[in-house]
């Protein structure tokens, strides 16, 4: 059992060496990045629905459903997420994979504890931007780069205060590293050699995710509801500023001719408090049919490099319907009636404002919990069918369609044995 343990924590805390670039989206140039989606496969593969306790299946989401698990559970998560970038003048395509969590719970009765790590936010874009300036006339280009985000390791509680309330809390440690970089280029006869600026900003801090759930029979229906909140809190931030004069060869490749300068910014990021509140009907190993609404405070944009003037945050609000189906969870003789089957719907307004258009971001999922073996244990398969964004005011259009792929493997790690 031991060894058990000390494999699982081993293979959650190497995932950290890992540089992803995880993400292909204009939209991450802004603050700290695109927030990932928190959850499972199960979840997203329903809308983003987390109100649901499971007994096999980890949530990430409501740190109270720690509690409804009735074994040790391991689960990780990966997806492929597939763009097309559209605008006013041509389009392009990108493809991602990346890690998204792993995670490890383990139930004692009433109680239940979750340790796991995923990403938080994700930059990674390349923008080229021609622009003539208003006084000079002279034309010049701009070139942006970014990659990287921030990691959350996250360790959790939960407690069955009744039979049908439990209530839970994670301790979340962010940090990780955004790497940024500007070129600009004016004409030889104006300037003779391209500004680069490149910041490598580091980021560190603590947040919490507060929830409670409550269970209880209508009738012939289980009545389930879920709230979490998650206070505002900060992320120390530490960037190296680099600019230079550089030269630029045929294959792109940066030549320093001289070292202009090179400081370090301290600031503080605010991070923005969120609330949760969702609730649903269904039947146990049968059905579930819900909502879930989820508003959020303001973003910042923290240290910038440029002098954005176009672009403001309000506060975000996204909301889900999502649920599933079981044909027949203990059939014998067919495989296909104990697959559990998914689907949602997911409405987003990210709370980014550029050119006064609002960001929106509109998804269709469904997926299926594919049963291993005899026990428990599961492969989970997702798919999101989405667009982000619009063409309006110059901007860019992502349609994207997100393979998802999960593995829940639930074990008995604390029996007791018995002798006969």
């Amino acid at each position: 059992m031991i060894k058990k343990i000390i494999a699982g924590v081993c293979l959650i805390f190497s995932a950290a060496g890992f540089a992803q670039e995880n993400n292909a989206s204009p939209y991450s140039y802004y603050g700290i990045g695109d927030v990932k989606f928190k959850g499972t496969t199960e979840n997203r593969s329903m809308g983003g629905l987390g109100i649901l306790p499971d007994s096999i299946h980890l949530n990430l989401q409501n740190p109270a459903t720690y509690s409804a698990l009735k074994f040790t559970t391991y689960t990780i998560g990966a997806s492929d997420k597939a763009r097309t970038l559209k605008a006013d003048d041509g389009k392009e395509t990108a493809n991602r994979a990346t890690l998204d969590y792993l995670a490890v719970a383990l139930p004692f009765n009433k109680v239940g504890f979750a340790f796991g790590l995923m990403p938080f936010t994700s930059v990674g874009y390349k923008i080229q931007d021609n622009k003539v300036d208003s006084e000079s006339q002279i034309e010049y280009v701009r070139r942006f780069n970014g990659s990287g985000g921030i990691n959350r390791v996250f360790f959790g509680g939960a407690y069955k205060v009744t039979p049908k309330l439990s209530v839970g809390a994670d301790f979340q440690y962010n940090f990780g590293q955004i790497e940024t970089k500007s070129i600009v280029t004016l004409p030889s006869n104006a300037v003779q050699y391209p500004t680069r600026e490149i910041n490598k900003s580091f980021y560190n801090g603590v947040s919490f995710n507060l929830g409670a759930t409550y269970q209880t029979k209508l009738k012939k229906l289980n009545w389930t509801s879920s709230v979490t909140y998650s206070p505002k809190s900060t992320l120390k931030s530490t960037t190296d500023r680099d600019l230079a004069t550089i030269t630029l060869t045929a294959r792109d490749a940066e030549i320093v001719q001289d070292q202009l300068a090179t400081v370090t910014v301290k600031d503080n990021v605010d991070m923005p408090s969120v609330f949760t509140i969702g609730t649903g009907f269904g039947q146990s190993n049968k059905w579930f049919a819900g909502v879930e609404y989820t508003s959020q405070s303001s973003n910042t944009l923290g240290a910038r490099f440029d002098n954005i003037t176009n672009v403001d945050f309000k506060s975000v609000s996204r909301i889900a319907f999502g649920g599933y189906y079981i044909p027949k969870y203990n059939s014998y003789n067919s495989y296909l009636s104990r697959i559990t089957y998914r689907a949602g719907l997911r409405f987003e307004n990210t709370g980014l404002v550029i050119n006064n258009e609002d960001i929106n971001d509109t998804a269709f999922t469904f997926g299926a919990g594919l049963p291993l073996g005899t026990g428990f244990s599961n492969l989970n398969v997702g798919f999101e069918i989405g667009k982000k964004g619009t063409t309006k005011a110059n901007l860019i259009q992502e349609n994207y369609v997100n393979i998802m792929l999960s593995l829940s493997i639930n074990d008995r790690w604390f029996a007791k044995r018995r002798y006969d």
